[in-house]
């Protein structure tokens, strides 16, 4: 495969030792993009740490794909309120800061 922002998915079956049917699965559930790239089925490189995730989320605690999008709607809405805290705590030290 010449673009190397791409990892093939027989090769993350192989790695992961995990049925092509599970990445169809998650495609079908809206959760990963598969592309197709000369010829071999790829998700782009970028979306390789959430893919781990989600195979260890199924094979650590069983989750079917809806548990898995379910968690990982909640891990994103986490992420997107301490982004806000953050936010919101720099704001509060400059106006503590300035009087």
């Amino acid at each position: 495969m010449k673009d190397k922002n791409y990892i093939s998915l027989p090769d993350l079956c192989a790695h992961h030792q995990i049925e092509m049917s599970f990445f169809n699965g998650l495609n079908d559930n809206g959760l990963i993009e598969i592309l197709s790239v000369e010829k071999t089925y790829c998700i782009h490189q970028d979306y390789i740490a959430d893919v781990e995730k989600m195979i260890r989320l199924h094979r650590d605690l069983n989750l079917n794909f809806e548990g898995i999008d379910t968690v990982f709607n909640l891990l994103n809405k986490i992420d997107q309120l301490q982004s806000e805290l953050i936010s919101t705590k720099n704001r509060l030290r400059r106006y503590e800061d300035h009087f």
